[in-house]
């Protein structure tokens, strides 16, 4: 069993391509760290701090980022499939084009954050902070948004189908031609307080 990593900082350190497998660190503190084009398979990072970090197209696979703190870091053409980062929050990040296909995004803070054009297919994503965030012209599909917070977001052109928008106030976002399927529909009439017979 791999050993695991625990309050250990790296600054300035070239990860370029490194492939994390099974790797874990907990409480750890990456500073201006290159992971440009790394690959992380059944790793963990728990309560980890991640400072001017470069993730750009790095692609994770089953790993987990719990409560972890992303400030100004670049994840251009960063790939999350199944991943976990619960409770993880971001902060003044590049987050462009970025693309999560499942896992559990559940509590995670991205207020105010540009996600024009990402891609997230069939995440759970309960209570997400997606207070303020742009996602215009966005694919959100499938995705679990109960009990999100949807204040202000940008949802233009966005395509929404089958995600859970019980959390949505129509009232009190950017809207012009996103995309719903009947189903929504129904429920963000009956939030406006229309009755359907």
């Amino acid at each position: 069993m791999p050993e695991t990593v625990e309050g250990v900082t790296y600054r300035d350190q070239d990860w370029y391509a490194e492939e994390l497998v099974d790797r874990h660190f907990v409480r750890c503190e990456f500073f201006r760290v290159d992971l440009t084009e790394a690959l992380s398979q059944g790793a963990s990072f728990t309560e980890c701090v991640f400072g001017n970090v470069t993730l750009n197209a790095s692609r994770h696979t089953d790993s987990a980022f719990t409560r972890c703190s992303f400030r100004r870091c670049n994840l251009f053409e960063a790939e999350f499939t199944g991943c976990k980062l619960v409770g993880s929050s971001f902060d003044q990040c590049d987050l462009r084009p970025l693309r999560i296909d499942g896992g559990d995004w559940s509590f995670v803070g991205l207020p105010g954050a540009d996600l024009r054009g990402v891609r997230i297919t069939g995440a759970r994503m309960r209570e997400v902070d997606l207070t303020g965030a742009d996602l215009t012209g966005a694919t959100v599909t499938g995705v679990d948004l109960s009990g999100a917070h949807l204040h202000a977001v940008k949802l233009a052109r966005a395509d929404l189908r089958g995600s859970d928008l019980t959390a949505l106030d129509p009232t009190a976002v950017e809207r012009a031609g996103a995309i719903i399927d009947a189903g929504q529909a129904i429920v963000l009439a009956r939030s406006l307080g229309f009755e359907l017979r």
